[in-house]
């Protein structure tokens, strides 16, 4: 039998360990191995119960320690003397009890501890707090805004307009996959809403902020990076309706834009001013989407990026709020830089409702010569040299031979009114004065003239013939495109350098992709260090697919290895975002986390695009990833 046992030994300390020593005694009593406590004992309470308030699990025989004058009842005589010796299985029967009330507490004060910690954090880091709207509430939220937006135009001239928003799923399948690019998502939207004014866009985005709708910014879909997919579903915003040029100041340089407008379309309207917009991406590309992927195209060389004719732009945030990034002068130092912040976002931050872009006076001449290389070392060897002897060109491309060939065999009539030569070709565009084009054309002559196996310079006589050979350029991916195989995919890609280490990432390049054994052509803007890779593989074909990939992953590797970029002009979308950590490293990728946080803290601006939320705090979509949606 065990010595008796000191009610001490069951002291109350607080509301916790009370409860935990009350069923520690209730455990014992009912073992029988419950004895009262001695005279010198402390109180099981700090307070003096009587009689009637003693718990009913203790027997009457438990001594109580009390202030009053009232004499404790009477106690029976102690057991006799028992062996004072525990065996070995008593004793750890002991510990165990022992421990388990510890553990017991230690339990409690942890599961407050966290409770008390997670209350106090901001909700919008709670993962919760990213869980999207199931498909029912996505079309509902939908018709709410077709109802308000109908509401709006009541007593106007769009009274009778009920096309503000489609379920049509060919143009649903139509707005969220692209045949240029292998960054797509099996997932579509649940509708496309087509907004005219920025006020219809504020009334979207107060709806969809409230319901947890994702929101993808539509453009015209000519991103090579899936920026316009829809990974989790939501609602396509089209910009196809807001295609107005809102106001034009030929005194000050610059016009202001819907999204919607097409910037070939604007350049033809503002041609008489003598004034054009210099990016020369994709001739289907629309200012807004320009904005977002911060493009250029041909003429970076000498113009710069989007970055650079932005002025302001206008804004609704995700929840509906309205900002203008700044005013109409060609310099400010007021405050941050919000509209550099803007362009490139890919419409992760806000929608673009309105821009304000500078404009450029319209050169007095153009012209264009081409020229043949032995090899594609050469020909980047020659543009370096070009870059670094300051010629003033307007564009400086290139094509490797697989591209030429392919302008000949398939090219538009245009194209194919000459025999180019087959081999990796840089093409000049010159702009400027007519006098300082000839002396520039003369120039490149004797600079390429030390790289060239022979081969001339070709310089446009005309301006037709200036047209047909600039053609050549910029057909070239749409040619590409019409000859691609049923079954087949492009999968197209681009990086930058510095211009130094041009020449060797595109000869190791070309030559990674030459092994492939399917259809792989270099081409792109050399002028700024940028060259583009598209390779046509079948995505059935798991082996090629592996091989794609890994010539992909190895030209992102080389550029960053030579201090370059991921992304020379076609943005990160949901194809390079495995890449970004390491070109920017995680603290910058954390600064990116807390804007965007910040402005979206519900994760609905075009989401999973650039960044992706932290591990701890994952999007969890109610579809099932790699399928379609769940309703298809």
């Amino acid at each position: 039998m065990l010595p008796p046992r000191s009610a001490s030994s069951f002291r109350v300390v607080s509301g916790l360990t009370r409860q935990v020593n009350l069923q520690h005694a209730r455990r014992h009593i009912t073992h029988g191995r419950y004895y009262p406590s001695s005279s010198s004992s402390s109180s099981i309470f700090s307070s003096s119960p009587t009689a009637a308030s003693r718990p009913s699990f203790l027997p009457p025989s438990c001594r109580w320690t009390t202030t009053s004058s009232h004499p404790p009842p009477p106690q029976p005589p102690p057991p006799p003397p028992q062996n004072q010796t525990l065996t070995q299985a008593q004793t750890a029967h002991q510990n165990k009890t022992k421990w388990q009330g510890r553990y017991f507490q230690l339990g409690l004060f942890a599961i407050t501890a966290l409770a008390f910690a997670l209350g106090h954090l901001n909700a919008s880091w709670h993962p919760n707090a990213f869980r999207y709207a199931r498909r029912k509430k996505m079309l509902a939220a939908v018709d709410e805004i077709n109802h308000v937006l109908q509401q709006s135009r009541l007593g106007t001239d769009d009274e009778n307009d009920d096309t503000f928003v489609t379920y049509d799923p060919v143009a649903l399948d139509a707005v969220g996959h692209s045949e240029w690019s292998t960054s797509n998502s099996p997932v579509r939207a649940v509708a496309i809403v087509y907004p005219r004014t920025t006020a219809d866009v504020v009334e979207i985005a107060k709806i969809c902020h409230r319901d947890r709708v994702p929101m993808v910014p539509y453009g015209a879909g000519s991103s090579v990076e899936g920026s316009f997919a829809q990974p989790f579903s939501g609602l396509v915003i089209s910009f196809e309706r807001m295609d107005e040029i809102v106001a034009f100041h030929p005194g000050d340089m610059d016009v202001v834009v819907q999204p919607g407008v097409n910037w070939v379309d604007l350049n033809e309207e503002i041609k008489s001013s003598g004034l054009f917009l210099p990016m020369d991406p994709s001739p289907t590309a629309t200012i807004g989407g320009m904005v977002g992927t911060n493009c250029s195209g041909t003429n970076a060389y000498r113009y710069g990026t989007m970055r650079d004719w932005v002025l302001n732009v206008t804004v609704v945030l995700p929840d509906g709020r309205v900002v203008k990034t700044r005013r109409r002068p060609r310099k400010t130092s007021a405050g941050y830089d919000l509209t550099g912040l803007l362009v490139g976002a890919e419409g992760t931050l806000g929608i673009v409702t309105e821009v304000t872009l500078r404009l450029a006076p319209v050169p007095e001449e153009t012209s264009v010569a081409v020229v043949a290389f032995p090899s594609m070392w050469d020909a980047a060897a020659a543009a370096e040299r070009l870059i670094r002897d300051g010629v003033q060109l307007a564009a400086l491309e290139i094509m490797d031979e697989v591209q030429m060939r392919m302008l000949n065999e398939h090219g538009s009539e245009k194209v194919k009114r000459r025999r180019w030569e087959e081999r990796p070709t840089l093409f000049l565009k010159f702009a400027g004065r007519r006098e300082g084009i000839r002396g520039d054309v003369e120039r490149v002559a004797g600079i390429v003239a030390g790289f060239t196996d022979g081969g001339a310079l070709v310089f446009a006589r005309s301006k037709e013939e200036e047209m047909d050979l600039w053609a050549a350029r910029k057909e070239a991916l749409f040619t590409m495109l019409s000859i691609r195989p049923p079954g087949t995919e492009i999968w197209s890609t681009d990086v930058a350098v510095p211009i130094s280490r041009l020449a060797e990432i595109i000869d190791v390049s070309k030559k990674e992709c030459g092994e492939l054994g399917i259809f792989a052509s270099v081409i792109g803007h050399v002028g700024d260090g940028n060259f583009h890779v598209a390779m046509m593989y079948d995505p059935q074909n798991a082996e090629q697919t592996q091989a794609v990939s890994r010539c992909v992953k190895n030209m992102m590797k080389r550029a960053l290895e030579m201090e370059g970029t991921v992304s020379g002009e076609h943005a990160i979308g949901i194809g390079k975002k495995g890449y970004l950590v390491e070109e920017l490293g995680e603290e910058t990728i954390g600064l990116m986390h807390a804007l965007k946080m910040t402005v979206d803290n519900k994760w609905i601006m075009n989401p999973g695009k650039v960044i992706d939320l932290d591990d701890r705090y994952k999007i969890k979509p109610w579809f099932k990833e790699g399928t379609r949606a769940r309703w298809e």
